[in-house]
Parts: C-alpha cells; structure tokens; sequence
C-alpha cells in the first residue's frame, strides 16, 4: 500500500510542474508569444506533433514539463518571440506558472471543503491553575485567536504553531471577545511551570466550530489558501531568525515520505485519498509562493530583473547586459541544485534510518 502513496506523490509533482507548465504555455498564447515546444514530461521523447509553429510532445520520465517560449537569439526581428514583448506580457508570461499552481491548490482545497459540515478555529479553552492574565485586561475564556504577533490565525492550530516560536519578550494578541475585536499589546505571556510541568504557556487552546454553509464555505476555503501562504512566509522567517535549522527542509525525497505516511495513517482508502490530496494542495500553493521569490533562475527571479531593466531603461536608457544576468542565473542555478541535492540525501539517510 505504501507503494502507491509514493507512486501518488511523485504524480502529484509531475502534475504541478506539469501544470506550471502549462501556465505558461496558455499565458504565452494568449499574448501572441510564439511557443516552440510544450513538453508533458522530461527525458527521451516518446510521442510528438507538430501543430503550426509548436511541436507537442510526452516524454519518458513522468516528472513535469516544460514550455519552450520562441526566442530570437539572432535578433531577426521576429516580432511573436518572448525578447520582443512589452513589460506587462512578458510579466504576465512569468508569473502565469505560479497562478496556475495556486489555482490548483485552491481547487483541491474546495473540493476537500465541499463535504465538510463544520470549520474550526482556535479559541482560549481554560487556564492553568495561578495563570496570571486572565481577566478583561487579559485573556478569557472563550476569545477567539485572531492574530498572535501580527500573524493571522486563520484556522484550528496556527495558535498553537505561532506561540511555539515565543521569544520570550511579551507577544501581541489579538482576539474576538462577543464580536468585537481586542487588542493586547506586549502581553508577558511567558512559559513557566504549571500543573507540575516545565515550560507551559498556562493556558489551553481549544477548537470552535462554525458550521458549514455556503457562504463560510467559500470564506474558509479562502482561509486555507490564504493559510498555506502564510505558512510559507512564516517558515522562511523562521530560517532566517535561526529558530528552524536547514535540516528540517525537506526536498521531494522528505515531501513523498511525509505524504506516505499521510497516507498510511488515513482510515480507509477515501480519507486517505482527501488527505492526499489536501497536502497536494498545500504543496502546490507553496511553489506558488517559493517560484516567484526574486531568487535568479527561479521565475521569480526573471520578474526581478525584469524590473530591474525597467528601472534601468527609465534612468539611464540602457538595460542590464544579458551576460551578467545569465552569470547570475547560472551560479544561482547551481546553487540551487548543490541545496537541492544536500536535502535530497539528507532525506533519503533519514527515510533509510526509519526503514531500518
């Protein structure tokens, strides 16, 4: 049965690269960009046609795509290659792959929600028996979370995950106390000892329920998107601050185990299939967010020096040299892979130690 849970999880990766892909290539048209090839899959080619000016072929290996845009690196004047275009098309072009990776994800992410009968968000539950800030001046009993720190607590857990990462000097919280929202600035909710244990906060976060109708639908599927994004922001500020080591990234090795052991501990092959299919969600809305990062050779990366040459022509009539942007986006590319394939083994010298 595990089998198949790997065998899901890199269809779901071939699928979103697939589908990024394809972002681009339907971006491409519809701006009369000339598209050369579009590729599902990578590798030996197994099948191909020409239809007009674009050949479309599958490939051996299962593990994406690609969108080969027409250039003009002769510069022959052809008007219809990606060099020639305007700001906004060849914007529009780039950022296209990463809107259909957050179209997916919030596809997924509707199709899980629409049998739902309830959605849950963090509330205070009780305190801890000499809790301090418990009071009109503090928390009470039954405040929903609404933003610890300045994030957002969208959904049953991100108090839980916001908190976790206290530093220690007071955190901002704001909560919804019947329908009105409070704000308490520097709250010194430290961790300390209560009910006989070490490093507690003295205080239980609970679940709320609001029922599933149509229009809370909808709200939360809006939540979870807008949840998933912000994980990822929250990650990155996490790595930065030192609080998350590189080594707990994972790359596709971890992101596949993970998504087996999703599998595996799902009752029955129905919830084992939403449960899927939901961190399928999560991952494509996170190379959503990843992608268009202004890191050189992710396409991200093309938007930021898209801009850079923008102001450049603005200011002094001259764009950057196309040599200095291809060194840049070779030795990022290659740095990218070194990070890629150091998780990559760390990942499979983790998952070796679990089967061992």
């Amino acid at each position: 049965m595990s089998f198949i849970y790997v065998l899901a999880g890199i269809f779901i990766f071939g699928f979103l690269v697939a589908i990024h892909e394809l972002g681009h290539f339907l971006a491409a048209r519809l701006c009369g960009v000339r598209v050369d090839e579009f590729s599902i899959g990578m590798g030996p080619l197994l099948w191909h046609r020409e239809t007009g000016e674009t050949r479309y072929s599958i490939r051996l290996l299962p593990i994406g795509g690609f969108c080969a845009l027409g250039e003009d690196e002769e510069d022959t004047g052809d008007e219809r290659s990606f060099a020639h275009q305007g700001f906004w098309k060849k914007l529009v072009i780039m950022a296209a792959g990463s809107f259909m990776n957050l179209l997916a994800g919030v596809a997924v992410i509707a199709c899980v929600y629409a049998t739902a009968n309830g959605f849950y968000v963090d509330q205070v539950a009780g305190f801890s028996e000499g809790f301090p800030l418990e009071g009109e001046n503090g928390l009470m009993e039954g405040d929903i979370f609404y933003k610890i720190d300045g994030w957002r607590t969208y959904l049953r857990g991100d108090a839980a995950l916001f908190l976790r990462f206290n530093d220690g000097k007071g955190v901002d919280i704001e909560v919804i106390r019947d329908g009105e929202k409070v704000v308490l600035k520097d709250l010194p909710l430290y961790r300390g000892s209560y009910d006989g244990e070490e490093g507690r906060f003295g205080l239980s976060v609970g679940a709320a329920q609001i029922p599933a109708t149509f229009g809370t639908t909808v709200r939360f599927i809006g939540y979870q998107t807008l949840d998933f994004v912000q994980q990822v922001w929250f990650s990155l500020a996490q790595l930065v601050k030192g609080n998350v080591a590189l080594s707990e990234v994972s790359g596709p090795v971890g992101i596949v185990s993970t998504m087996t052991e999703v599998g595996s501990a799902s009752k029955g092959a129905w919830e084992a299939f939403q449960n899927i299919a939901f961190f399928g969600a999560l991952i494509a809305i996170n190379l959503a967010v990843m992608n268009l990062l202004p890191i050189p050779a992710l396409d991200g990366g093309r938007i930021f020096f898209l801009i850079i040459d923008a102001l450049s022509l603005l200011l002094f009539r001259r764009k950057v040299p196309e040599k200095y942007q291809a060194a840049v986006n070779t030795a990022c590319f290659v740095l990218l892979m070194g990070v890629m394939l150091l998780v990559t083994l760390k990942d499979v010298g983790q998952l070796f130690l679990r089967e061992g």
